[in-house]
């Protein structure tokens, strides 16, 4: 039983000390790797890479070919794949000893996320309110960086630097 304790408190020491990497940052590693896949396949269907998306439930069809599919001549997929992108990067540096305790990367992380999140949101309401149609990709981008965004929450007591000495 003794054995336990002292590795539990250690296990409680690094998660509420912010020079230690946190674990959340490995679960964002993670999740923004199926966002970067998801990205990419909607960039590619946007640039004809590949054949017209295929959607068993929604209208991912009429979404992705509504004026609200591109930023100028950006597709809104390319955008979020370098939303996912860049938190996967962000995320790995964190990781590192070296920038386990740095805010600059809990601020981004956060703020990326939380960027991912409202874009998520309004792209959303365009769906629901403006164009009337699903597509279930978006809606699967839109829960994933939900759950991204609700994983950086730890986050934010780095950039408070609660903790720091």
């Amino acid at each position: 039983m003794t054995d336990r304790s002292p590795s539990a408190e250690s296990g409680e020491q690094a998660l509420e000390d912010p020079s230690a990497p946190a674990k959340n940052r490995m679960a964002v590693a993670v999740l923004t790797l199926g966002g970067i896949f998801l990205a990419f396949y909607l960039v590619a269907n946007n640039l004809g890479w590949v054949p017209r998306v295929p959607c068993g439930t929604g209208d991912c069809g009429i979404v992705q070919s509504s004026k609200y599919a591109w930023v100028g001549p950006i597709p809104v997929s390319a955008i979020g794949l370098g939303g996912y992108l860049a938190l996967f990067v962000l995320s790995l540096l964190g990781l590192q000893e070296s920038m386990a305790g740095s805010r600059l990367i809990a601020l981004l992380l956060f703020g990326g996320a939380l960027a991912g999140v409202l874009y998520s949101g309004y792209l959303t309401y365009l769906e629901a309110a403006v164009i009337k149609a699903w597509c279930r990709y978006c809606v699967a981008s839109a829960v994933l960086i939900t759950i991204v965004f609700a994983a950086t929450i730890p986050e934010v007591k780095r950039i408070r630097g609660v903790g720091a000495g």
